[in-house]
């Protein structure tokens, strides 16, 4: 069993600990995001049968992510103890009861407490960056993190692609269009649950072992050191992250039927154009990872804030060509723009993040990570209020992340990326 982190990412390799970790973790999240936002491409169906209006389908946008804020802040700290491994198996097993149980929601009150239930999905996030980084060296560990999230963020827009098809197969096969949208929740629950299986009995926390086993080894107290709320460069990767990763859940839950409603698509149609906003995942949140670690290896941590700033800028800049846009072509165009430095973003905070406070990773991830699903929150009211449409929300997120993107450039993320950092054969208590 190899006890090192790897300093190369070799992303057709099996072998080793690390890289099966790797594969595991990555297919995991992206695995959640079928049983996280399953429902979002459904939405048209699932207005038509319990008569939504557009204040309770906000409140259910808002459902989806509010659950995560607190999950993850949880999360990040049982990562610190009990281990990535135990944790994510944890949550798989919980997470994919009330996946598979939505279809009994009758009515707007018991669908939008289902929907809270399942928000917690979203915590997965965090141990995917937890567990990656224990697998990899500094030197490469922002890619590994932007690799691994970015691919699992994938199956934000594969759901938005498969949800209909799945759909529409059920409708073929007979059943009613209230029916369809009910059962095909069990697949992406029945995924979930062989994730389970596969995290538990084929990762293991890191290089060194597993938490209990290390534990044994070298005993040691629990440390939690709050000094991470006190540090500001924290609260404005918090903020990066709202609306970046924020911006992303968000168009995810909407993105389907603001196409319905404001270019008349068919369901089909606009999952899949709302699904290539997901694809971009496919590389654009790795090449911000890779930017991110090429910055830091020439101007450390405040070259990656510098870098984080830009893409973020231009993030905000395809948000308010999006919202003006004239045409579905137009609209589509800006879509891809922003979508590339949104979840270019994403990445490089995650490259930063684990430098930040190199004890406290799991403390940090958690906030930082909670912060996305805070930002989802915060917009979602956007999207609720009668008095703004859709397009007048994107243009007011859009000025948004251009006010974050300055305040992140302000930040001074100067801590040398050769700080000490603490070997994985220590007590899991202490990393």
């Amino acid at each position: 069993m190899s006890q090192k982190s790897l300093s190369v990412l070799n992303l057709l390799s099996f072998k080793g600990v690390q890289m099966r970790t790797f594969h595991i973790t990555w297919l995991t999240f992206f695995v959640c995001f079928f049983g996280w936002f399953g429902l979002a491409p459904l939405m048209p169906a699932i207005k038509a049968d319990l008569n939504l209006d557009k204040s309770q389908i906000g409140n259910i946008v808002i459902a989806s992510v509010s659950g995560t804020i607190v999950a993850r802040l949880l999360i990040g700290r049982l990562c610190d103890t009990w281990g990535p491994r135990k944790t994510y198996t944890a949550l798989l097993l919980l997470g994919a009861l009330p996946v598979m149980a939505v279809g009994l929601a009758r009515d707007y009150s018991s669908f939008l407490l289902f929907r809270l239930a399942i928000s917690i999905i979203g915590a997965s996030f965090v141990i995917t960056q937890y567990h990656t980084s224990m697998m990899f060296d500094d030197r490469i560990k922002g890619t590994a993190n932007a690799v691994a999230g970015g691919w699992g963020n994938l199956g934000g827009g594969i759901t938005n692609m498969v949800m209909p098809l799945i759909f529409a197969l059920l409708v073929g096969f007979g059943f009613t269009d209230k029916e369809a949208w009910r059962y095909a929740m069990i697949f992406p629950g029945l995924l979930m649950l062989v994730m389970a299986f596969f995290y538990y009995h084929y990762t293991q926390d890191s290089p060194a072992g597993n938490y209990e086993d290390l534990e044994r080894r070298k005993p040691g107290k629990i440390k939690t050191d709050y000094s991470v709320l006190k540090d500001w460069r924290v609260w404005a990767l918090t903020l990066a992250y709202a609306v970046c990763f924020g911006m992303e859940i968000t168009f995810d839950n909407v993105a389907a039927l603001h196409f319905v409603q404001e270019y008349d698509l068919s369901q089909q149609s606009a999952g899949f154009w709302a699904g290539m906003f997901g694809f971009m995942n496919l590389f654009a949140r790795a090449l911000g990872g890779i930017f991110a670690d090429k910055a830091g290896r020439l101007y450390g941590l405040r070259g990656k804030g510098l870098l984080l700033s830009g893409v973020l800028m231009f993030e905000g800049l395809g948000l308010i060509f999006f919202a003006h846009a004239v045409s579905f072509s137009l609209a589509i165009l800006s879509m891809i723009g922003f979508a590339l430095f949104l979840k270019m973003a994403n990445g490089v905070t995650y490259a930063i993040t684990p430098f930040v406070k190199p004890a406290q990773v799991g403390m940090v991830s958690g906030i930082v990570g909670a912060g996305g699903n805070l930002g989802g929150m915060v917009f979602g009211f956007l999207f609720k209020s009668r008095s703004l449409t859709y397009l007048d929300a994107f243009n007011y997120i859009g000025m948004t992340v251009m006010a974050v993107a300055f305040l992140v450039f302000l930040t001074r993320f100067a801590r040398p990326l050769t700080e000490p950092r603490l070997s994985m054969e220590l007590s899991p208590n202490v990393l």
